[in-house]
């Protein structure tokens, strides 16, 4: 049957209703995303000078940390060092981002990808503190650039876990767990550590998965 539509009438074109629907579904890994794709623009078009300022402005360094911490722990999460690498990120966030974000609900993803993001910086910078006073790394380290979006990555693909079922889980856990420890174990940087924690809070978030149906469920049959 023919469905027949008044002349003032608008339908959003077929292609863009999936891709505006997922969107919707996962507003703040695409928010974030947006900040990002803008802060990118902005050291990408910047000259040397003001590029080095900003990366080291709104680092989470030690030095940062020290002279004003809540600013630096939330602005650290909003720039790439690269920004050629803005494409990768964008692929990144649309296979672990969005769909943990759909998954669990905004407010349960943002939580665990904060407390992440500042518990991993936090254990990081120590690290980092610790070298210095040990004589095991330069003072310079102080003033270390430390910014980007990995930590929350990493726990978020440590929550994606649980997401998955058996057995699959299990091959998809050996896999981040290679890939977030074999560079630790192998005499990783700060990052590495960090990374480390952040995946660990990742996995340590189950509770929040509590109620959530697994990606892939058995149907039952149904007679006719």
């Amino acid at each position: 049957m023919t469905t027949l539509h008044s002349p003032g009438t608008r339908r959003a074109p077929e292609p863009a209703r999936p891709v505006r629907a997922w969107v919707l579904s996962s507003p703040g890994t695409h928010i974030w995303l947006l900040v990002i794709a803008i802060t990118s623009i902005v050291i990408e078009l910047s000259t040397e000078g003001l590029e080095h300022y900003l990366l080291h402005r709104n680092s989470s360094n030690i030095h940062e940390l020290t002279q004003h911490p809540v600013q630096s722990l939330f602005t650290s999460a909003f720039w790439i060092e690269n920004p050629s690498s803005f494409l990768l990120y964008f692929v990144l966030f649309e296979i672990v981002h969005a769909p943990l974000e759909r998954w669990i609900g905004t407010l349960r993803w943002f939580f665990t990808v904060a407390v992440a993001h500042v518990s991993a910086t936090l254990v990081s910078q120590e690290f980092v503190l610790w070298s210095i006073q040990h004589h095991q790394a330069h003072k310079r380290m102080a003033h270390v650039v430390d910014i980007g979006v990995s930590y929350g990555l990493a726990a978020s693909a440590g929550l994606l876990v649980y997401r998955l079922p058996r057995p699959w889980r299990w091959l998809y856990l050996a896999g981040v767990v290679s890939f977030f420890g074999i560079p630790l174990l192998s005499g990783g940087t700060f990052t590495d550590i960090g990374h480390a924690v952040a995946l660990a809070i990742g996995l340590a978030c189950w509770p929040l998965t509590r109620g959530k149906p697994l990606a892939v469920k058995r149907r039952r049959g149904h007679s006719g």
